[in-house]
């Protein structure tokens, strides 16, 4: 068999594999409290500067 050529056998394999979902107990959805928090950082024109001065250098 060819790099590249259809096999039958394997693709009927692959199918059957993704067809099973094994759903084990530790597939439960987590429930988490609490807050985020970010910093948006420097602005547009201060990031564009910083990336001039790296540029030139």
């Amino acid at each position: 068999m060819s790099l590249g050529a259809y096999d039958e056998d394997e693709y009927e394999r692959r199918e059957r594999k993704n067809a099973t979902v094994d759903m084990s107990e530790d597939d439960t959805r987590n429930s988490y409290e609490g807050s985020i928090e970010y910093d948006s950082g420097d602005s547009a024109d201060e990031l564009l500067e910083q990336f001039e001065e790296i540029k030139s250098n």
